[in-house]
């Protein structure tokens, strides 16, 4: 008898320990901005702002890049093509060539994405030293990013076509 009495007193603060605390939860009630819908564009007026020189060179020398990177990938692209074209089965010595024809192709292109890179890098300083954008600088970064993202993805399908060809 003397056992069961000793055990409940050894549980007994053990029990009140594993209670749960006093506190209130957290309120599920909505809050402020769960109401803002984010699917929606957060309107911001365009700031008028003449575009100036040295945005104009800026994206004048990111485009050039990209062309040259173009330049460059073009003339890969005929080896590589040929290379993959005569690709044996995984592993052989031809695929092996073609593997490095398509790497090269890949390291000829980097200057592409890379001025896509500065270009979309051109807008966010824009927009974060201004607090905005200006409609002009605005069409001409636009129309800067549409052309070497069109080079972009064309390289980018050439080098899918060969990877199918190839088998990687």
């Amino acid at each position: 008898m003397k056992c069961p009495v000793l055990l409940v007193a050894m549980l007994l603060p053990l029990v009140g320990a594993c209670s749960a605390p006093k506190i209130s939860p957290p309120s599920l009630a909505p809050r402020a901005a769960e109401a803002i819908d984010p699917r929606l564009p957060v309107e911001r007026a365009l700031v008028e702002r003449r575009l100036s020189g040295s945005v104009t060179a800026r994206i004048a020398d990111y485009l050039a890049a990209a062309r040259a990177g173009e330049a460059a990938f073009r003339a890969m692209l005929g080896p590589a093509q040929r290379a993959a074209a005569a690709a044996g089965p995984a592993q052989s010595e031809s695929w092996i060539s073609a593997q490095q024809s398509l790497s090269a192709l890949e390291a000829a292109r980097a200057a592409t994405p890379m001025a896509l890179s500065d270009i979309d890098a051109l807008a966010a300083a824009a927009v974060k030293a201004n607090d905005g954008i200006g409609t002009s600088e605005l069409a001409a970064i636009q129309a800067a990013a549409q052309e070497a993202a069109a080079i972009d993805q064309a390289q980018r399908r050439e080098i899918d076509a060969l990877n199918a060809r190839i088998g990687s």
